[in-house]
């Protein structure tokens, strides 16, 4: 279970947006995963708003994490970009700088075929690093089908998949037609389905709240223990639901502000919840909160 870590900022006003990245309270963040039964931490990725920060501020993110978590977690880097040449250089940084592997989209604001989507994975592995595909259809506007998965699968040093589709079928049919190929959930509102049908792994968002907790689910998830995973589960599956909303990045940092860590605001194109989505995700959270409360997981 690999977290895709949250990334906290302070005000500045000399930064982007007012807001700079406080490298001490993501390595202390990170830390606190790991030593709350997390395998490991995913900079660099959506929820870490990558695409918000500068070049030099997103390798010192990567930078960060390798060095908090070094010799008790997993750090996956996330390498996306527009061209296979810019994640290429992005896989190479992480790979200089101590990472365990990549995690990559397709071509990011472009639709690339699939002969162009295979160019950009190879042009990717190229670096040795274990690379992790991430399917994304909802926001790239391309699918990486199981057909392509399976074709994907042959490119060395492509391990992995993040499937983000929503659709649980695609788990076995994956498997079936890339049996070397590890299938990630990668949307934490089908994570028990998901596991139950397969999927050897989570690249999860809501950790960054509930850390025990989503450890212990993956691991009913895994061994099958269906009623205690659904019991655990239940009460969690609303706020979790936020995590396939475009509001899941402002919804996790509202939960992790609500049980006490520091979320606090994202930078721009991302602006604060709205009232009624404000409203909305509280409730989620704070039902979810109230269940585990008291609770011994």
């Amino acid at each position: 279970m690999i977290v895709a870590t949250a990334l906290p900022y302070r005000e500045d006003r000399s930064a982007p947006a007012g807001l700079a990245v406080d490298l001490d309270r993501y390595a202390a963040h990170c830390r606190w995963l790991v030593d709350n039964g997390c395998h490991g931490v995913g900079p660099n990725g959506s929820l870490g708003e990558y695409s918000s920060l500068t070049p030099q501020e997103r390798r010192a993110v990567a930078r960060t994490a390798v060095e908090a978590v070094r010799g008790v977690g997993k750090v996956v880097v996330g390498v996306h970009a527009p061209g296979s040449h810019q994640a290429r250089a992005w896989a190479q940084a992480a790979a200089e700088d101590g990472a365990d592997g990549v995690l990559c989209l397709p071509p990011t604001m472009y639709r690339a075929d699939p002969r162009e989507i295979v160019a950009h994975y190879e042009a990717v592995a190229s670096v040795g690093l274990p690379v992790m595909v991430y399917n994304n259809p909802l926001d790239t506007k391309v699918d990486l089908t199981p057909e392509l998965l399976a074709e994907l699968a042959d490119v060395e040093h492509v391990v992995a998949v993040k499937e983000f589709s929503g659709d649980v079928r695609r788990v076995l049919e994956i498997r079936e037609r890339a049996p070397g190929l590890k299938v990630v959930c990668g949307a934490d509102d089908v994570v028990v389905e998901s596991l139950l049908m397969g999927a050897s792994g989570w690249f999860a968002g809501f950790p960054n709240v509930f850390p025990r907790e989503s450890r212990r689910l993956y691991e009913l998830g895994r061994a099958g223990r269906v009623e205690e995973a659904r019991a655990l589960y239940e009460p969690l599956v609303a706020a979790f639901r936020w995590d396939s909303r475009t509001e899941f990045v402002q919804a996790i940092k509202l939960g992790m502000d609500r049980v006490g860590r520091y979320g606090g605001p994202c930078r721009p194109p991302r602006g604060p919840l709205t009232p009624a989505h404000h409203r909305r995700a509280a409730a989620d959270l704070d039902r979810a909160i109230a269940a585990l409360t008291g609770d011994a997981l």
